[in-house]
């Protein structure tokens, strides 16, 4: 299998940056007034998606095919546009749609970049934050803000018994299952609020984060962001993160392996 020429990076990189800021302009001229809502599981439960999500991921869709045609592109709302290459760009175009809904600053646009089947690039906007994080390479990522930007580093001499720790199962545990991981709970100290806190813990703010029942758009585009500030992430089973699910993200080795312990229980 074809590597990914590290020196293309900053191709990558100029374009996801350019589209952060493409992205807030285009909600603020014109996404920013009211919306209608759609529930996809009706008479199962609650899945929102609204008129901004499709007009978002059209627009982020217009946007690389533009600029690379040639590129597959997979979206939670659009399907696949299946091409030959090796390149895929994987799109959730509000991740946080209740949060949207809601009027809750914390939904983000979430894109990445992926190189046979592996995220390479992600990027994290909040338009509403003003804000947003993006890899520019494996080992190095910022959050861009007021005109600046910080190289995310996570706190990683922070040790388990300090370890800040956030968390959300989203209704996918039963109370047996959450049962089995009682001690994991108990640690439980903040709630998560969508992708904006496993960019948190890029900033080192938190030191573990997991959510559940995540989608690849939903964490496609913060595996390359959280790992290029030095976190570790896996699945609960201590698995490749890229096919979704239970997503645990961690500070350090230490600190990952005695996480893992605790939801051993309900590991993959």
């Amino acid at each position: 299998m074809k590597k990914f020429d590290s020196k293309k990076y900053p191709i990558y990189a100029s374009f996801l940056n350019q589209l952060a800021k493409d992205l807030t302009k285009f909600y603020y001229t014109k996404l920013d007034k009211p919306f209608k809502i759609t529930n996809k599981m009706i008479g199962k439960g609650y899945d929102p998606v609204t008129t901004s999500d499709k007009a978002f991921e059209k627009f982020i869709r217009f946007k690389i095919s533009k600029k690379f045609p040639s590129h597959q592109i997979i979206g939670e709302e659009y399907g696949h546009k299946n091409t030959k290459s090796d390149f895929s760009w994987i799109i959730d175009p509000i991740d946080g749609t209740r949060s949207y809904v809601a009027g809750n600053p914390s939904w983000s646009n979430l894109i990445s970049l992926n190189y046979n089947g592996e995220p390479i690039l992600g990027l994290a906007n909040f338009p509403k934050m003003r804000k947003y994080y993006l890899n520019v390479n494996k080992n190095l990522a910022y959050v861009y803000e007021n005109n600046k930007k910080r190289k995310l580093k996570v706190n990683s001499k922070i040790n388990f018994v300090n370890a800040k720790l956030a968390a959300a199962f989203h209704n996918q545990l039963s109370l047996k299952q959450q049962s089995k991981i009682q001690k994991f709970i108990n640690r439980m100290q903040f709630p998560c609020f969508d992708a904006l806190t496993y960019c948190q813990l890029a900033e080192g703010r938190l030191e573990i984060v997991s959510q559940t029942a995540n989608k690849i758009w939903d964490i496609h585009p913060i595996i390359p962001i959280v790992r290029a500030s030095g976190a570790i992430v896996t699945t609960w089973g201590n698995k490749n993160p890229v096919a979704g699910g239970n997503i645990i993200v961690s500070n350090n080795i230490n600190n990952h392996k005695k996480i893992l312990r605790l939801l051993k229980p309900l590991a993959e």
